[in-house]
């Protein structure tokens, strides 16, 4: 048998139904070119040579064909059937960033007139995009708290077109109840998306409980090395293909084949890296909540967690691998300054604003991520001066603590 037909067997081999998201995640993706390569091909082009003009206009008529990369790419569309797979819905698109796939998001459902029901708790620079962005276009949003579904119900609108929540939160890993959300918005004639950004379909499916749209920010956990940028939006065909790909066609916040294909690699040990930092940042969260310097710690792991029953029925028993912990304080100063020492006395942990990396990364959330809120939306989402945000990542789990120690145990000279 030629090279050309052992390959061209291969592609005409579909996987069996059934197959597990561990599964999915190494083997979901476009079939082998004709050189039968066994880990997913990189193509760096933006155009693709046709054979004759009629083939051309046939193939730029049918938007499933390859003809220009803003359009479509065969390692982005490997990507885009995986996280499909992963999530369990009929198609995924990948856009450049998260935030992009927001972007997206909105402006394939959303018109003038139209009123958004979003979470107060969300990412800060989501909160900007719905409330100052899209305000100038005429789309009204009310933030409402991610956790009191009489307030979900009590800003419904009969224009309102979307709920949009995320869980568990940045920073303070709140989680929604997605049935509930899903309920209200369907009873109302909306739809509702959630941000899965956290968790990821390794953990968390959130179509399995009626999210009609699952949005990534794939910067994080999916690549999980801090290596590039990408998002998606997962859903059905009759949004993600008849909805969301005419505006990225136009509008080109396509994700770049290198990215894709990164995620794509990183996809593949997601669910090992999920269980392995969730359960690297119990450990952590269990020691920050005995330490007499901690006010409170937030980390839907912990039985103090006041979600903590409801995270471990969506999330596959696992927390996340995201915590947050707020610093005992008398004045918004003295906790500002006693985050900023935690912080700067660590030699370990990245001082950064990203996650999902296998490095840990330490934050200040008031200042980096929700440092553009005004210091009202800053109060209202439950931001403080003395939030520290730690995203656990695979150094041995006593290196850590011994990190955030040296802090910790000298506030008192401050």
């Amino acid at each position: 048998m030629s090279l050309s037909d052992e390959a061209r067997r291969m592609a005409r081999a579909a996987l069996p139904e059934g197959l597990r998201p561990e599964t999915l995640a190494v083997r979901t993706a476009l079939p082998p070119s004709q050189h039968g390569e066994n880990s997913e091909g990189l193509f760096l082009t933006s155009a693709y040579v046709q054979p004759d003009a009629a083939t051309s206009a046939q193939r730029f008529a049918d938007s499933e064909d390859f003809t220009y990369s803003r359009t479509s790419n065969p390692t982005v569309r490997s990507l885009e059937a995986r996280l499909a797979a992963m999530e369990g819905t009929e198609a995924a698109i990948a856009t450049s960033t998260g935030m992009s796939a927001i972007l997206l998001l909105c402006m394939g459902l959303l018109k003038a007139g139209d009123h958004v029901l979003c979470s107060r708790s969300v990412f800060g620079t989501t909160i900007n995009l719905f409330a100052k962005e899209f305000g100038k276009f005429g789309v009204e949003t009310t933030f409402v708290s991610q956790t009191d579904l009489a307030e979900w119900r009590a800003a419904l609108r009969p224009n309102t077109r979307l709920l949009f929540a995320e869980t568990p939160t940045n920073p303070l890993t709140e989680v929604c109840d997605i049935r509930a959300l899903a309920d209200i918005a369907h009873g109302a004639g909306a739809l509702l998306v959630v941000d899965n950004t956290y968790s990821t379909p390794a953990l968390q499916q959130p179509t399995r409980f009626g999210a009609d749209l699952v949005m990534h920010s794939a910067t994080k956990y999916m690549d999980g090395q801090g290596r590039v940028m990408g998002g998606a939006l997962c859903g059905p065909n009759r949004l993600i293909k008849d909805v969301f790909g005419p505006v990225m066609r136009t509008a080109g916040m396509v994700l770049s084949p290198f990215n894709a294909w990164v995620i794509l690699k990183g996809l593949e040990t997601l669910s090992l890296r999920m269980k392995a930092q969730s359960e690297q940042a119990l450990a952590v969260a269990r020691w920050l909540e005995a330490r007499p310097e901690v006010a409170r710690v937030y980390c839907p792991s912990l039985h103090s967690h006041p979600q903590h029953e409801l995270a471990m029925r969506q999330q596959s028993g696992q927390g996340g691998a995201v915590l947050s912990f707020e610093l005992k304080a008398d004045t918004p100063e003295a906790a500002r300054a006693a985050a900023f020492h935690v912080i700067n006395s660590t030699r370990v942990l990245s001082i950064a604003t990203n996650l999902g990396d296998t490095k840990s990364i330490i934050t200040h959330p008031a200042t980096t991520s929700h440092g553009r809120l005004s210091e009202a939306q800053r109060q209202a989402a439950g931001i403080s001066q003395g939030l520290i945000r730690l995203a656990v990542g695979l150094e041995h789990v006593d290196d850590i603590t011994d990190d955030l120690n040296r802090g910790l145990s000298t506030l008192n000279s401050l």
